[in-house]
């Protein structure tokens, strides 16, 4: 028991101090897109030609990414002959609507705190049920790192639990398949009012890259009303902790 304690006192603090500290991420990482609108020629196309999701979207008056689609490649950087855009280090990515994950060069309009009437009855405290619909296993990977010592995701009021009936909402990974369609709904029905919705990664939100697949049904968004979107492919695991912390209000609105 003592050379436990002796070895913990000398690892001293292991969780990383989020959210008052701002994180510095490797180099290679790639976060929110920033679009220069001066720099865009629209009648180029080459990003949208190289995009395999098709999340940019190109009129002859503007240039939009679909940052639900985006699946973060890098590729429609690399090809820009104009450096027109840029993935910043910026983790910061989630959003209430889905209409917000479209962006044309304007600021990101990030999560709010969930409505009074629901943040009345759950507080700063949530119980969720992840359920993989489908998933690769990248976004689930993510989420299960929230639960480690560095995130530590419980000291803000936050668990997963195994069953719907004892949670307060369910954080979604997945392209939803066929076969994992009726057991999404059956567990959300599961879940007690009131509850809420997360969408995590790409798939989840669009289908990612097997959208329009005959096996898949393109996200959850077309069934289940979601409260919190969060873009990646996966998205970091920063990225999910700030999404999350937002719609219970751990995280100031303004940054």
């Amino acid at each position: 028991m003592f050379k436990a304690f002796s070895t913990r006192l000398k690892q001293g603090r292991c969780t990383i101090a989020f959210p008052p500290m701002d994180p510095r991420l490797p180099d290679r990482y790639l976060g929110r897109l920033e679009i220069d609108p001066e720099k865009c020629t629209p009648k180029c196309g080459l990003c949208r030609e190289i995009c395999p999701t098709g999340a940019i979207l190109i009129t002859s008056k503007c240039f939009r990414m679909d940052m639900g689609k985006c699946i973060f490649c890098g590729d429609c950087q690399k090809i820009c002959p104009e450096n027109a855009l840029r993935f910043s280090h910026d983790y910061r990515l989630s959003v209430n609507k889905r209409k917000d994950l479209i962006i044309d060069g304007k600021e990101l309009l990030l999560a709010r705190q969930m409505g009074k009437k629901l943040q009345k009855v759950l507080g700063r405290s949530l119980k969720l049920r992840q359920v993989s619909a489908g998933g690769c296993g990248a976004c689930e990977a993510d989420v299960n790192v929230l639960n480690t010592i560095t995130y530590d995701l419980e000291r803000f009021g936050v668990q997963f639990t195994a069953s719907p009936r004892h949670s307060d909402g369910l954080l979604i990974t997945g392209p939803v398949t066929r076969n994992m369609a009726d057991a999404l709904l059956k567990t959300y029905e599961a879940v007690p009012e009131p509850k809420i919705v997360i969408a995590v990664g790409a798939c989840s939100i669009s289908g990612g890259l097997f959208a329009n697949h005959s096996e898949v049904r393109n996200g959850c968004t077309p069934a289940l009303p979601v409260d919190l979107f969060i873009p990646g492919c996966p998205p970091h695991p920063l990225t999910i902790l700030d999404g999350i912390l937002r719609l219970i209000g751990w995280c100031n609105p303004e940054k």
